[in-house]
């Protein structure tokens, strides 16, 4: 789901490119955002691929089923990917602009912003409640308030 939506409960165009933002990078990398299991720890598939693409080791985040494929496409892709999940809903490009990047190679890409909700340290394995628990920590910063109860009742 997208950032908007989650704090302000609105929904709108953007989120949709928030989340084919999201499903890009699960299709890419062939895990689920909310489980991404990078060795003994769990992130967020978004911070995990954020780290990468700034520190220019994206071919970490490859499928290892799409490591044959072409590498520029791939890179191509994860970079369409990381703009729809910028953090601000005005520096996400529209669906239109999407497709136009993922079919024309001669356009240019902009340089993404950090990702919305980007986690800087990594979750452990352990469990599931520990991630969403996690994920409630990183809500309540995102718009500074507190978060008493995670689960119903």
């Amino acid at each position: 789901m997208a950032p908007e939506y989650i704090i302000h409960g609105h929904f709108s165009v953007k989120s949709n490119v928030f989340s084919f933002g999201v499903l890009i990078l699960e299709i890419v990398s062939g895990q689920k955002n909310s489980c991404f299991h990078d060795g003994e720890n769990v992130e967020y598939l978004s911070s995990y691929a954020w780290k990468n693409w700034m520190e220019g080791t994206v071919s970490n985040l490859i499928d290892p089923t799409l490591k044959d494929s072409s590498t520029t496409k791939i890179w191509r892709r994860i970079h369409i990917g990381l703009l729809c999940l910028q953090e601000s809903v005005g520096d996400r490009p529209t669906m239109a602009s999407v497709i136009s990047m993922l079919t024309s190679y001669s356009l240019t890409l902009p340089v993404p912003s950090q990702p919305a909700f980007f986690m800087h340290s990594t979750i452990k394995a352990s469990s599931s409640s520990q991630q969403e628990s996690s994920l409630g920590v990183v809500l309540a910063a995102a718009n500074e308030a507190s978060i008493t109860e995670l689960f119903p009742r």
